[in-house]
This record gives C-alpha cells, sequence and structure tokens, in this order.
C-alpha cells in the first residue's frame, strides 16, 4: 500500500526524511527489522505510519510512560486511534482503550516493557490480533548499557509467542550494543537493518575548558534567554544549586534529578514540555522520555560518561531540524570524577577497559585539533563529513608539535612499570621531589625533571590530550594507573609525530557565537505565531509542541503563507491540524482570514483546490446560461469538488457525475477547465 498519502494526510509532511522511506516499506512489509538513526531523525514515525498500512493492532514498547502519553497525544490530534495502558492512566483512560480494542478501533497501543511480566498481557495480546511489536529506544536490551531495563529480555519471548514481525528503533548503539539487540530481540537472527548516518546537522558544537563554569553557563544560557534548554550536571546537588543561579539571573529554570519525589519529577517533565523558555538543570535521568522536538540548546555544566552519553544527551536539542546550541564544559576534576565511576562499577575489567576508551574518545573529541563534526562522526564509522556548525570550524584553535613532551610522559610512564597515574607522572616530569618520588626512587630517573618548561596545568592538558588520542588508557586492574597503547609507541621510538592543541586549561574559549532562529524582520512573528501556539496550548492542557513545532512555526514566519492553501503547504501541517488551527494561525499573519465553504477547505493545499476555485469562477459566469437570460442555476459545493477530485474528460462522465440537466449548462465548460489544467 502506498505510504505517502498518510505521510501527508495524518503527519502533514510532503516527503519522508533521508532514509525514512526505506524503513517504513520494510516494516509495512513485515520484515523484523532494526533502524540505527539519529535522535530526531523521525523513527517514531517509522513504525507509526506501518502501523496504519498494517491490519490489526501495532504494540510499541517505550521506556517511560512520559513518552508514551505524549506519542498518543500527538497521534491523537492527528486523527489516528491510539492508546497507552500504562500505570499514570486514569481510570477513565484504560476503560476508553479497553473499549477501542474491543471495538477494532485502535490501531497502536503502547505499554512499557514491564507490563511484560504479567501473564494476563500476552493472553490479552493474544487476543487482540497484534500484527507487528515495535520497540522504541531498544539499546535498553543491553545489560551492560547505562539505560539497561531489565523487562526488555521479555520482548524476544514475546515476539516469538505472537509469531509477529518485530521492528527495533534506537539513536544509540554501537557494533557491541547492535549484537546484544539482535541477540536478545532476533534470537540471533539477524533482521534487516538500517543504519542510517549519525549526523544532526542543525546541531552547533562546542566544548570549553573549565573557567568560572557558573559563570560560563550563565553567559551561554543568558545569550539564549527565552529558549528552552537543558543543562546537565554531574551531581544531584548541583541540579539545585545551578537551577537557582539562572533563577536569580532572570532565567525560568527548574532542577530534576533521580532523589526528588517521583511527582516533583512529573510535575517539572509536564512543565516543561508544555512551557516555552524552561531551562531545566538535571542530572542524566531526565532526558530519555522528553519528546520535546523544539529544545533549542543544551549544555553540559559536567563532562559526560562517555562518547555514547555525550551524543545522545545533545540529540535531544533541535529535535525540529531548526538551529540548536550546545556547549560542554570540561576540566580535570570531570575527567578524575568520570575514571573514579568506571573503576568503583561492577562489570568485569574488560569492560571497564572499554569504558575507558569510550571516555578516551569523548576527551578526544574535547581536545580535537580540527572539526569536531568529524571527529564525533568517525567515532560512529563515519568519514564523509562536511562541517561549518562546530567551534572550532568557527575559529580553528592554535596547534603546536607535541612529540617531545608526549615523548616525556610515555618515558615517565614506561620508566616506572606503567604503575601511576598522571600525578605522580607530573612530579616526576617536574621535578617533584615528593615523599612517594622518594620512596619509589623515581628522582634517579633520567625523565626526572626534564619537563619545567611546562607548570603542572600544561602537563595535566598534555596528559588529557594524549588520553584523547587514545595514546594512554587507565588500567582497571592497577587502580587507574595509565598504560600505553599500541598507537604510542611510533611516538615512543621517534618513528611518528603528534600535533597538540595549546594550553587548553590556561585560557577558557568563549562559548559558541549565537545564532538566531529567523532573520530580525520575522522575528517578531515568530514571537506572535508563538504567543497563539501556547494560548491555544493552554485552552487544550498540551505541550505547545503538540500544536505545532518551533519548525513549522519558524516556516510560517519565513514563508508568510497568506491563504488555506498556502498553509497547508507548510511541512508539519496535516489536514486535521489544517482544520482545527489553521485560521488561528493565519489570523496572526495576515489579519482576518477569509470565510470559505467547508468543502473547499478540505481541499486545501491540493491542486484540486484550485480546480475548485476555478471551476466555481465557471460556474459563476454560465449560472443564468451563457447569453444570461436563463433560469439561475448552480452545482453544490459537494458536487463541485467531487468534479475537482474525480476530474471525468468527456461528456458521457460528466453527465453521469452531474446528472443532464447540470451537464447541459455546464459539462462542456467544466470539461475545458479540467482539460486546462490537464495539459498545463
Amino acid at each position: 500500500m502506498n505510504a505517502t498519502p498518510f505521510l501527508k494526510e495524518i503527519f502533514g509532511f510532503d516527503a519522508f526524511r533521508p532514509g525514512q522511506e526505506d524503513i517504513v516499506r520494510a516494516v509495512a512489509s513485515g520484515q523484523n527489522t532494526l533502524a540505527i538513526m539519529p535522535t530526531g531523525g523521525g523513527k517514531s514515525l517509522c513504525f507509526q505510519l506501518p502501523a496504519l498500512i498494517r491490519e490489526g493492532v501495532t504494540i510499541v514498547i517505550s521506556p517511560l510512560i512520559a513518552l508514551m502519553r505524549d506519542q498518543v497525544r500527538g497521534l491523537k490530534e492527528a486523527g489516528v486511534e491510539a492508546g497507552a495502558l500504562t500505570s499514570g492512566n486514569t481510570d477513565e483512560e484504560t476503560e476508553a482503550v479497553w473499549q477501542a480494542l474491543e471495538a477494532g478501533t485502535l490501531k497502536l497501543l503502547y505499554m512499557a516493557p514491564e507490563r511484560l511480566a504479567s501473564g494476563g498481557t500476552h493472553q490479552m495480546l493474544r487476543r487482540i490480533n497484534v500484527s507487528l511489536i515495535a520497540v522504541d529506544e531498544a539499546h535498553c536490551v543491553s545489560q551492560w548499557g547505562h539505560d539497561f531495563r531489565p523487562d526488555y529480555l521479555r520482548i524476544g519471548e514475546l515476539r516469538e509467542n505472537l509469531d509477529v514481525p518485530l521492528a527495533a528503533f534506537t539513536a544509540t548503539a554501537d557494533a557491541e550494543t547492535r549484537q546484544e539487540i539482535v541477540d536478545k530481540l532476533f534470537s540471533g537472527t539477524p533482521p534487516t537493518t538500517f543504519l542510517q548516518g549519525f549526523d544532526r546537522p542543525n546541531i552547533h558544537l562546542a566544548f570549553a575548558v573549565k573557567d568560572g563554569p557558573r559563570q560560563q553557563i550563565l553567559n551561554f544560557a543568558g545569550a539564549r534567554k527565552g529558549q528552552s534548554g537543558i543543562v546537565y550536571c554531574g551531581t544531584r546537588a548541583k541540579t539545585e544549586t545551578l537551577a537557582k543561579a539562572l533563577r536569580d539571573n532572570g532565567h525560568d529554570a527548574c532542577h530534576y534529578h533521580g532523589g526528588m519525589d517521583p511527582q516533583e519529577r512529573r510535575d517539572v517533565e509536564t512543565h516543561f514540555q508544555q512551557k516555552d523558555g524552561l531551562i531545566v538543570v538535571a542530572t542524566v535521568a531526565f532526558g530519555m522520555g522528553i519528546d520535546k522536538p523544539d529544545i533549542r540548546w543544551v549544555a553540559h555544566a559536567d563532562l559526560p560518561k562517555s562518547i555514547e552519553s555525550y551524543y545522545q544527551e545533545i540529540g535531544r536539542a533541535g529535535r525540529d531540524g531548526a538551529p540548536a546550541e550546545t556547549l560542554t564544559l570540561f576540566g580535570p576534576d570531570d575527567i578524575r570524577y568520570r575514571r573514579q565511576q568506571i573503576d568503583e562499577g561492577l562489570a568485569p575489567p574488560e569492560r571497564r577497559m572499554a569504558d575507558h576508551a569510550r571516555l578516551n574518545a569523548l576527551l578526544g573529541l574535547a581536545e580535537a585539533l580540527e572539526c569536531r563534526r568529524k571527529n564525533l562522526l568517525g567515532y560512529f564509522g563515519e568519514h564523509d563529513v562536511t562541517c561549518d556548525l562546530c567551534d572550532l570550524c568557527d575559529k580553528p584553535p592554535e596547534i603546536m608539535d607535541g612529540t617531545t613532551p608526549v615523548r616525556m610522559a610515555l618515558s615517565a610512564a614506561l620508566r616506572t612499570g606503567e604503575y601511576f597515574g598522571s600525578g605522580h607522572l607530573i612530579d616526576i616530569l617536574l621535578g617533584n621531589d615528593t615523599d612517594k618520588v622518594q620512596q619509589r626512587g623515581h628522582a634517579d630517573l633520567p625523565t626526572f625533571g626534564v619537563g619545567k618548561d611546562y607548570n603542572r596545568r600544561q602537563w595535566q592538558a598534555i596528559f588529557r590530550q594524549m588520553m584523547g588520542h587514545d595514546l594512554m588508557r587507565p588500567d582497571a586492574e592497577r587502580h587507574g594507573a595509565l598504560r600505553m597503547t599500541d598507537a604510542a609507541r611510533p611516538i615512543l621510538r621517534d618513528e611518528a609525530k603528534i600535533i597538540l592543541r595549546k594550553d587548553t586549561i590556561s585560557a577558557a574559549k568563549s562559548g559558541p557565537k549565537v545564532r538566531t532562529l529567523v532573520s530580525d524582520e520575522d522575528a517578531p512573528l515568530l514571537s506572535a505565531l508563538k504567543a497563539k501556539r501556547r494560548a491555544l496550548a493552554e485552552q487544550q492542557n498540551v505541550p505547545a509542541y503538540i500544536v505545532f513545532n518551533d519548525r513549522t512555526l519558524i516556516e510560517m514566519a519565513e514563508t508568510r503563507p497568506q491563504n488555506l492553501d498556502d498553509m497547508a503547504r507548510i511541512g508539519g501541517v496535516g489536514a486535521k491540524k489544517l482544520d482545527r488551527y489553521g485560521d488561528d494561525f493565519l489570523s496572526v499573519i495576515i489579519g482576518a482570514v477569509e470565510d470559505i465553504h467547508p468543502q473547499r477547505r478540505k481541499l486545501a493545499g491540493r491542486d484540486e483546490g484550485d480546480l475548485y476555485d476555478r471551476l466555481l469562477q465557471v460556474q459563476a459566469d454560465l449560472a443564468r446560461g451563457a447569453d444570461g437570460t436563463e433560469k439561475s442555476l448552480s452545482c453544490s459545493a459537494s458536487l463541485l469538488a467531487k468534479v475537482a477530485r474525480m476530474k471525468p474528460l468527456d461528456t458521457s462522465g460528466m453527465q453521469r457525475l452531474l446528472g443532464d440537466k447540470y451537464a447541459e449548462r455546464f459539462g462542456d465548460a467544466f470539461i475545458n477547465v479540467l482539460r486546462d489544467a490537464q495539459s498545463t
């Protein structure tokens, strides 16, 4: 079945995003499917659209109630029968879902993985004609991932019991996690797999060394006042203090962390979803369930735990495709804290070594010598990358030949048996005769005191960059002692050189330049459209983006539609939303809105709408006959709409549609209009 009409009529899009159509076809045709798509790449549509095409009910297994409720609300707004069975349901909501299931009208049923533990759930699913299982955030099946949900392990059994195809979606899955998904969800049989590009070209990437980090965050947020944003912090206490600092500086800000009362957390989630311009200062407990497309910026007050975590967290910005910005602060204490988290974890040594390598990859991104986007996407195996949206493309960093100091550091590590961390190695390089140096006789080493051209802070930066280049990794079995990798040995033997950034610790760089969503000329209209959206959302008690997302409003502000036909061509304006909100937003743009017949409204944005107008004009010209003396005659609006849709091009076809009386008066003229339209 052709998916394109659903794409426009239900979801309001004229075309698929890159890669979406192939995934939709595979899922709709019943293939077991695994799709790894970037956050904001439109993965939800890749199971929602096939659910409309396929017979029966599609079960959507999703990890968070807030995410499910938002998607159900959005589908209902678009005219799709969807429901969720969650612990957050009211009795009335649950009853409505059961009634829709009994009536056979429900197309998508959302549920949390924990519900699969109930035997009653399996019996219910066998009764309701399930035709597809869709698994959102499929990486939660990975037992070593930070989002692991044990009940995700039950999904593979459910697939086998129901004997239906399964489509799994995630935005964050390296090769190891992908194999876990195949093993756990598809019983080891590889599904049809789609690995979309990881690039989010609308997101500006920036890092800065901590230099008064609170003020750096305040400055970054201050330059984007009134825009929705998230600040991620490494500790619960910092979320509270930084949120207060933002409020003291005139921002609408609140905090969020796992130690809060569950109802308080739900209140923050709801508040953030429904309000423009709110800043949430949070730990990583916040985000996976936030399906808010118009988050304009994400800042990290502390370094994330890995490059995958970084990618997932910045991916919450700009999901509507409009410009978004990020800033990540980092310093020696962050790295020490992250290393400690890994070393104190319960994972086996090989897993901890892999986690140190992932953190090294993030340090490599933080200390990158050129384009951050190339560095980030290179980690995910993409190398054909162009970028003008990162701080290093905005202003290339100063670089230096770092071969000599790096060789000094590697030599110090090797001569001490690779049993020490950077602090002790720096003491050796600086010639600090500490108790530890004395006890181990390290003052007698050839490398003792050879690094006095650099101070401690500079050496910390050098070691950080060395780990970013993955020349050294902490050894979990040696309590974090630095060990060389194979990549370091050519440098140590003076067979290769290495370039470093100059002193990224001593002088913090400013944050990225501010980018506006629209031109100065269009900014006032965008503000007015947002005010209208907020008012409509508050009337219905739904998040603002459920009405229209930022990207849709930006297109309205830039193109300024003058009628419903123009409005229907705006991305994100489907038939139902056009009918519900079209006049409201047109009135903001052009003032008074022309009242048109309901039959004509249904044709807005289509070629048939233009045909209807031309047929109406021809009819007006012939209402009293060609000579203007006959009895007045006119077709109904529904009949004119039928002519515009069916387009009969011969006399007999027109007679069957209009009847003899109307065909005699208007038939030839209508056929001329239709033929003229066909030829142009």
